[in-house]
C-alpha cells in the first residue's frame, strides 16, 4: 500500500504518494493555493482548457497502452467552448487515464503523476512550480541519502553473516584427520579415496545418508573444496607415479586437503574485509 507523505509549499502542505516507482501529487492540496474552499472548481478550470487536454492527452499516449484515443480526440475537439466542461473522474472514466487519480476517503482527493502535477503548478503560479519543484527534489534527496543509508548498513551486515558464514564453513567442510580405521580400509577407486581425504566419506556412504538429493558429493562441494580436489587430484598421480600406497597418499592428501582449505577460507576473509 502506498504511504503519503507531505511537502510544505509556500506555508501549505502537498500531500503525495509513490506507487510502482511514480511519484502522485495531491492537485487537490495544490489548488489551495488558489482558493482553499473551491478546490473541486480550480481542477476543472484547468483541466477543461486545450492546452491541459493536450498535455494529460500527450502523457497518456505515451506512458499507457490502453488511452482510449477516440474519446480524447472528443474532449480536445470539445476544449475552448464555453460550455464545456470536465471533471477529472470523467477525464479517468471516459478515457481510461492513469496519469490522474480520485482518491476518496480521509487522505483522498484528486492525485496526479508529478508530470502533470508540474504541468497544473504552471497554471496556478510559475512562482508557485518553482518552490514545488524545490520541495519536490528535496524530498527525493532526503529519501536517497536515507536509502544510501540502508545500503551502508545492509553492507555492513553482510560483511558480519560473512564472518558468521566463514566460521561455519571451517567447521563444516575443512577436512578432518582421518582415523586409523579409513587410513587402513582399502578403497575400490582413486576417486573414492580422494573423496575420503577431503569430504571424510566415500560417494557410496554420502548417498546414503543423503538419500533425497540427487548428484553426487561432489555436485554439492563449495567452491574452496573444487579447487583443493583439483590440486589433489594432480598431487595424487605425483604420489602414484613415486610408488606410496593407497594408505600413505590418503594420509598425505588428507593433511594437504586440511592445510589448503584453511589457506583458502583465510585469504577469502582477508578479500572481503
Amino acid at each position: 500500500m502506498a504511504k503519503n507523505k507531505t511537502i510544505r509549499v509556500e506555508s501549505f502542505d502537498i500531500v503525495l504518494y509513490s506507487q510502482n516507482d511514480a511519484d502522485f501529487i495531491s492537485l487537490t492540496d495544490m489548488a489551495r493555493y488558489r482558493d482553499k474552499e473551491r478546490t473541486n472548481y480550480i481542477i476543472q478550470n484547468w483541466l477543461r482548457t486545450r492546452n491541459a487536454i493536450d498535455f494529460c492527452g500527450l502523457w497518456e499516449q505515451i506512458n499507457n497502452p490502453d488511452f482510449k484515443r477516440i474519446e480524447f480526440d472528443a474532449f480536445r475537439n470539445e476544449s475552448g467552448s464555453n460550455s464545456f466542461t470536465l471533471t477529472p473522474q470523467r477525464w479517468i472514466e471516459s478515457t481510461n487515464a492513469i496519469g490522474i487519480v480520485s482518491k476518496s476517503g480521509r487522505y483522498g482527493g484528486t492525485f496526479a503523476h508529478r508530470d502533470i502535477a508540474f504541468e497544473f503548478a504552471s497554471w496556478i503560479s510559475p512562482e508557485f512550480k518553482l518552490y514545488l519543484i524545490t520541495e519536490f527534489q528535496r524530498l527525493k534527496a532526503d529519501e536517497n541519502d536515507r536509502l544510501k543509508l540502508e545500503w551502508n548498513l545492509q553492507r555492513t551486515l553482510a560483511k558480519v553473516n560473512y564472518h558468521i558464514h566463514t566460521d561455519a564453513i571451517k567447521e563444516n567442510i575443512i577436512p578432518s584427520e582421518l582415523t586409523k580405521q579409513q587410513i587402513s580400509f582399502v578403497y575400490a577407486s582413486e576417486a573414492d579415496m580422494l573423496n575420503v581425504a577431503l569430504f571424510g566419506t566415500t560417494a557410496q556412504e554420502w548417498r546414503v545418508l543423503n538419500p533425497e538429493k540427487e548428484g553426487n558429493i561432489r555436485d554439492y562441494a563449495e567452491i574452496e573444496q573444487l579447487v583443493v580436489l583439483s590440486n589433489m587430484e594432480s598431487i595424487n598421480a605425483v604420489l602414484i607415479r613415486q610408488g606410496l600406497s593407497q594408505s600413505e597418499r590418503l594420509i598425505q592428501l588428507n593433511s594437504i586437503a586440511i592445510t589448503q582449505m584453511k589457506s583458502l577460507l583465510k585469504n577469502k576473509q582477508l578479500k572481503k574485509l
